[in-house]
């Protein structure tokens, strides 16, 4: 008999998975170390079945490390729409930045609505065109609630258009902090590494979200 396909995916391209009860994350990285048991426990009791093959998208796109976390884990905070107004240098530049991108109490009634969402870590690859790409995948897919949120400010063009409109709605999204979300504790809580970065040497870690259904 054939192992199941997510099991022999991961035989194959020994990607490494783990299994959080507590936090209900299901993750997937590149680290060589498959957990095969524990894959086969998850996939038996999950109704996210069809949801592990974006996770693998996600990886093939770029990122380091991908989630499925419920959007009711992710921390908004007032502070962090104050952090971008006084002393983030994108603020106002792009209609992607705060004041136009969605407030913390928005965000937070929007995360609400949803049941599923995928968590990722960026791995040299800009964030926000990883989440635009899996937007699409996930939409056409038949998600048709999927909306992807990237990483700081929109780089797209020399200058916003503003009052004309976005020249690039298909691939413009707005970063996850300049929707209220606060970014540190939301992936410490699903475990990914994150810390304030006070020299240039010191390690960066940028992070996405994909609202899914």
């Amino acid at each position: 008999m054939l192992p199941h396909p997510k099991i022999q995916f991961l035989m194959e391209r020994k990607y490494s998975t783990s299994f959080s009860a507590e936090a209900n994350d299901f993750t997937l990285n590149t680290s060589p170390f498959p957990v095969i048991k524990e894959v086969m426990k998850k996939i038996s009791k999950s109704g996210d079945k069809d949801l592990h093959g974006f996770l693998r998208k996600a990886l093939e796109l770029g990122a380091r490390e991908a989630k499925i976390i419920d959007p009711r884990t992710v921390e908004t905070a007032s502070w962090v729409r104050w952090k971008c107004q006084f002393g983030c240098g994108g603020y106002n530049s792009s209609l992607m930045c705060p004041p136009y991108s969605p407030a913390p109490e928005e965000t937070r009634r929007v995360l609400n609505s949803y049941k599923r969402a995928i968590l990722f870590e960026s791995g040299g690859v800009d964030t926000k065109e990883i989440a635009a790409k899996m937007e699409r995948e996930i939409f056409l897919a038949g998600y048709q609630k999927a909306l992807g949120l990237g990483a700081g400010p929109c780089r797209l063009c020399r200058s916003c258009a503003f009052q004309e409109g976005c020249r690039h709605p298909e691939e413009a999204r707005p970063a996850m902090e300049a929707c209220g979300i606060d970014v540190f504790a939301t992936v410490r809580k699903h475990g990914f590494t994150i810390e304030v970065v006070k020299t240039y040497k010191d390690p960066q870690h940028y992070y996405g979200l994909i609202l899914i259904e």
